[in-house]
């Protein structure tokens, strides 16, 4: 990641009015159709929760305002995305692990796969914030909810995303995820093109 000068960017405006904002943060909430991502994690025995995060790496990968990131007080910008996870560890607890995106969904499986299993294990963090732009994510997959808010901390400015368990319909199956991003990195109408973007990618995602 390497500093830039905000007012050299299309950022310049959001920076001047939300970088002192004692809350920045804006959160969208989507109902996404998921009901290809549930068939071919069933019939190829793939993680539900590794293809969101492959398609989220690929939605928020075509919109370039997700290589920016208000870090402290300075607009820092990255020529990788990556995506968070929240594994559940061997201690009983959980860590966080970095999965850095790939276009190819068999290296990004792979990845997924071998960084979880090493952070379950190790019960220690994988993090690649220094080196791209970290998309968190957490999965409530047991819990049915509507929707979630995070906290704003005022340390970590990252978007993230949040998701209970899917719902099987008559036709579709759906799922309920709410957008957390900071307002200075994005405006509402990039993270709604983000989120028809990702409907598209769970759309045509290819094996």
């Amino acid at each position: 990641m390497r500093e830039i000068n905000p007012r050299e960017t299309t950022r310049a405006y959001a920076f001047e009015m939300w970088m002192q904002a004692p809350n920045p943060m804006v959160t969208f909430f989507k109902t996404l159709d998921v009901s290809r991502l549930v068939k071919i994690s069933r019939e190829r025995r793939l993680k539900f929760n590794m293809l969101m995060c492959y398609c989220i790496g690929r939605a928020a990968s075509q919109v370039k305002e997700f290589y920016l990131l208000p870090v402290g007080d300075k607009l820092m910008q990255y020529d990788t995305i990556a995506v968070n996870t929240i594994v559940a560890n061997s201690a009983g607890e959980v860590s966080s692990c970095d999965l850095p995106f790939n276009e190819d969904l068999g290296q990004f499986g792979s990845d997924y796969l071998r960084f979880t299993q090493q952070v379950a294990e190790s019960c220690t963090d994988h993090d690649l914030s220094t080196e791209s732009m970290v998309i968190g994510t957490s999965a409530l997959a047991q819990y049915e909810i509507d929707g979630a808010v995070g906290m704003y901390s005022g340390v970590f400015n990252n978007p993230f995303m949040i998701w209970g368990k899917y719902k099987r319909g008559l036709f579709k199956t759906t799922l309920s995820v709410s957008f957390q991003f900071h307002h200075t990195q994005m405006d509402g109408g990039h993270a709604a093109k983000f989120l028809d973007r990702l409907q598209r990618e769970i759309d045509g995602v290819k094996i």
